[in-house]
């Protein structure tokens, strides 16, 4: 699964890079180097603005939401709290799911995630109950922006008022991240964005077809510091390699 990540790039960069008409963004938007469920975060989604005639063509729009998808028939919102990851593999069939799946999909902005390893003890009669984890900082080789496959939902409150939620796309891992975590977020490339924010493209198949998992090699992965346990704790230290730290192509002979 995905519970953290980090997203520092600046509002204007945001804008430039994904090409956003609208900013709907409310109040300052402040660089986060530990994401974590029910933050508010930024997200990148085309839609019809609220003013505009019915017939009007949808607007790109940055936009900050609540990480934790709330269906629209929820009774109690903290069924987001469940709910910030979908797996790529049933998101369009799930009840949760499938109708932002249709036509409600976004694109979360990210510079990478974390995972946490569960390092290995040989010694049988020295395994501690809850095994010691290793986080891990997860991001493209070239250094882009990571654009993770979202959906978004709107949830009305018993007093009128409008709540906007989002989930992360999940899929397997490649084998060379894999070691660490088995799972990781859907990442879209760019001359897939314009098709998968399209709320006019509803065929489940060739929505589907727009999610294709990250290549192996094309991502970085290194130890960091423990102090992203801790959703207190933010700053760009906490993406930072840890002290003798390295990559997976030279991994700590302690992690593999």
């Amino acid at each position: 699964m995905c519970g953290r990540y980090a997203t520092s790039r600046a509002r204007q960069e945001l804008l430039d890079e994904f090409r956003v008409q609208v900013d709907a963004v409310e109040g300052d938007l402040e660089p986060d180097y530990n994401v974590a469920p029910t933050k508010q975060v930024p997200v990148v989604l085309d839609r019809v603005p609220k003013d505009a005639p019915e017939e009007s063509a949808p607007a790109r729009q940055l936009r900050t939401v609540r990480w934790g998808l709330v269906p629209s028939w929820a009774k109690d919102p903290a069924i987001g709290n469940r709910m910030i990851n979908a797996r790529a593999e049933t998101v369009h069939e799930k009840p949760s799911y499938r109708r932002a799946f249709a036509k409600r999909r976004c694109l979360l902005p990210a510079d990478g995630y974390f995972e946490w390893y569960v390092l290995q003890n040989e010694d049988a009669e020295k395994k501690p109950k809850r095994p010691p984890k290793q986080p891990f900082f997860i991001r493209p080789k070239d250094g882009g922006v990571m654009a993770m496959a979202g959906l978004y939902e709107l949830w009305k409150s018993p007093e009128d008022e409008w709540l906007w939620t989002c989930t992360v796309i999940t899929t397997n891992a490649p084998d060379d991240l894999g070691r660490i975590h088995d799972r990781m977020p859907m990442i879209v490339e760019p001359d897939r964005w314009d098709a998968w924010l399209d709320p006019a493209l509803t065929d489940p198949d060739r929505v589907r077809g727009l999610l294709v998992p990250a290549m192996a090699g094309t991502m970085d992965a290194f130890p960091v510091s423990k102090a992203v346990n801790s959703v207190k704790n933010n700053g760009p230290e906490l993406v930072e390699p840890a002290d003798g730290g390295d990559g997976l192509a030279d991994p700590p002979g302690a992690l593999f």
